[in-house]
C-alpha cells in the first residue's frame, strides 16, 4: 500500500469503544495502582503503569498521578526502577516467577516495604509524566509531586548510564529478555542458539489462563528463569552480572524510550527550575541519539537494529520495535521515509497491503508467528508509539491508518493483550491476558488524542 492510500475502517463507535475501555482500567484499580490483567498479571508492572497512567489522565488525574507515585515508591537506593512491584501477596500463587524466586528484596538497595523483582522495564516514565503535566487543569497546585517524580526519574536515568553503559557509548545495555518488554523476540534467538539453559521444572502460571500456543514457548523459559538463578546467584550486582550473563543487549526500544524520557524530563526540570537535571537530561537524550543511529541503524533492512555485547555483534532482524525511533524523532528524514516505506510495504503490510499494521515481527521474517506473543501479533502499545511517531515526521496518513488498525482490531476481539494480525477469513479472538489495561489504556488515548491533538509532549522533528 502507497503512503498516500487511504485505510479502511470497520464500523464501530468511538464513544461505545472508550466506555468499554475505561471500565476495563476502573476494573483492574487496586489501592494505588492497576493490575494489567487481574487473572494473568496480578501485580503492578513499570512500563505498563506508564502506558495506564495516560488512559487515566482522560479519566481520573488523581488516578494518574498515583499509578505514578505508588511505581516511584518502589524504587531502589541506587535509583534502579523494578519492572514487578509485589504489592500483593496473596497474589503470588496466581504468578511465577514471583518475589521469593526471583531474591531481590534481600539486596541492600531494595526497598523494605515492598518486595520487587530485580529486573528492570523500557523508561517511559519522564514522557508520560509530561503528558500528564500538561494535561493538568491546575498543575500548580499539584507541583510537589512533579518535582518529586522530575527527581526520582532522573534517579533511574543516572542508573542506567551509570551501571548499564560500561563502555560509555551513551547506549544502556539490558540484562533479560524481560527488560526489553518483548520477551520472546526473534531477535533473541541468535542469542540462545549458542547456549544450552538447564531445563526448569515449574509449574508455570501464565498457561493456566492461555493457550499454551500464545505464549513463549517452555524452552524460552528455562532461559528467562536461567537470567534470574545467575542474577540471584550475584546477588543482583550489576558488575558481576555484567561479567556472568550471557543476555547484554543494546536494545533500540529501551533506548529510543529512553532518549524520549530524557526529552521529557529536560523540559520539565527547566521549567521547574532544576538546572542541572535538566542539562544532564538533555546532553543524554542527544548523545543517545546519535549513538543509536551511529551503532543500531542496519542499512541494509531500512530500521534499527539490535548490538549483542556479550557476543559481539549485530543481531539485524525486522521487528516492530526496530522502527520505534520514530516515536523521540532520532532518525532523520531520509531514513525516516525509508521505514515509512517498509511499513507500507509488503514486510509490514503483507503482500497486498491488507494485514493489520504492524506486526511485532516482518510478516515476510521466516519466524514469523502469527499468535506467539512477540513473534508477529499486533500490540497496542506499539502502535501507539508509532502512531505518534509517524505524526511527528509529517506521515498523517500512516499514522491514520496504525490507529484506525489499532482501534479495529480492539474493536473487534476485546480489549485483549495482543492480536492476530493477518487479514484472512478465519475468525480469531484477541490473545493473551483479557481486560488488558494498557490495551484500554491507549485506546482511550488515541481516541481521546484524536480530538485533542494539542494534548500531547511537545513534537521533536528531526
Amino acid at each position: 500500500m502507497h503512503s498516500s492510500s487511504v485505510p479502511h475502517t470497520d464500523a464501530y463507535d468511538p464513544h461505545t469503544l472508550r466506555q468499554i475501555c475505561e471500565q476495563v482500567i476502573e476494573s483492574n484499580w487496586r489501592d494505588g495502582f492497576t493490575v494489567p490483567s487481574s487473572n494473568l498479571y496480578p501485580f503492578q508492572w513499570l512500563w505498563d503503569s506508564g502506558f495506564i497512567a495516560l488512559g487515566w489522565s482522560w479519566t481520573d488525574m488523581g488516578k494518574a498521578r498515583q499509578e505514578l507515585s505508588t511505581l516511584l515508591q518502589a524504587q531502589w537506593k541506587n535509583g534502579f526502577l523494578p519492572h514487578i512491584v509485589f504489592h500483593d501477596d496473596r497474589a503470588e500463587k496466581q504468578y511465577f516467577p514471583g518475589a521469593d524466586f526471583q531474591g531481590a528484596h534481600t539486596h541492600a538497595f531494595a526497598p523494605t516495604h515492598v518486595k520487587t523483582s530485580g529486573i528492570t522495564q523500557p523508561a517511559v516514565l519522564g514522557f508520560v509524566l509530561e503528558y500528564l503535566y500538561q494535561r493538568e487543569e491546575n498543575p500548580d497546585a499539584h507541583a510537589n509531586f512533579y518535582i518529586q517524580a522530575i527527581s526520582r526519574i532522573f534517579d533511574f536515568h543516572v542508573y542506567l548510564y551509570r551501571d548499564r553503559d560500561p563502555l560509555k557509548e551513551n547506549l544502556v545495555y539490558i540484562r533479560h529478555n524481560w527488560e526489553s518488554g518483548t520477551d520472546n523476540s526473534a531477535a533473541w534467538d541468535s542469542i540462545w542458539a549458542g547456549y544450552e539453559a538447564p531445563v526448569y521444572e515449574v509449574r508455570r502460571k501464565d498457561t493456566h489462563h492461555v493457550n499454551e500456543a500464545q505464549r513463549p514457548t517452555k524452552k524460552d523459559y528455562n532461559y528467562y528463569l536461567h537470567l534470574i538463578e545467575l542474577s540471584r546467584e550475584c546477588g543482583y550486582d550489576e558488575a558481576r552480572m555484567y561479567d556472568r550473563l550471557p543476555f547484554l543487549v543494546q536494545d533500540p526500544l529501551f533506548n529510543t524510550l529512553l532518549v524520549a524520557s530524557g526529552q521529557s524530563i529536560a523540559r520539565m526540570a527547566r521549567q521547574f527550575g532544576l538546572d542541572d537535571m535538566a542539562q544532564q537530561s538533555q546532553q543524554w537524550a542527544e548523545a543517545t541519539s546519535i549513538a543509536i543511529n551511529q551503532k543500531l541503524w542496519v542499512d541494509d533492512l531500512s530500521l534499527y537494529g539490535y548490538y549483542d555485547l556479550r557476543n559481539k555483534r549485530m543481531i539485524a532482524i525486522r521487528t516492530a520495535p526496530g522502527l520505534c525511533p520514530l516515536f523521540a524523532g532520532i532518525a532523520d528524514a531520509e531514513r525516516a521515509a525509508r521505514m515509512q516505506a517498509l511499513m507500507t510495504g509488503p514486510d509490514f503490510s503483507g503482500s497486498d497491503a491488507a494485514n493489520a499494521l504492524c506486526p511485532s515481527l516482518a510478516y515476510t521474517d521466516p519466524e514469523f508467528n502469527p499468535e506467539r506473543y512477540w513473534r508477529g501479533p499486533v500490540w497496542v502499545n506499539i502502535n501507539w508509539l508509532l502512531y505518534k511517531g509517524c505524526l511527528q515526521y509529517g506521515f498523517e496518513i500512516l499514522a491514520e491508518r496504525i490507529r484506525q488498525d489499532t482501534l479495529n482490531l480492539v474493536a473487534r476481539y476485546g480489549v485483549y493483550e495482543y492480536f492476530y494480525p493477518l487479514a484472512d477469513d478465519r475468525q480469531r479472538p484477541g490473545f493473551g491476558g483479557t481486560a488488558f489495561s494498557w490495551t484500554a489504556a491507549l485506546v482511550i488515548e488515541m481516541i481521546r488524542q484524536s480530538e485533542h491533538p494539542g494534548s500531547g509532549r511537545a513534537s521533536i522533528h528531526p
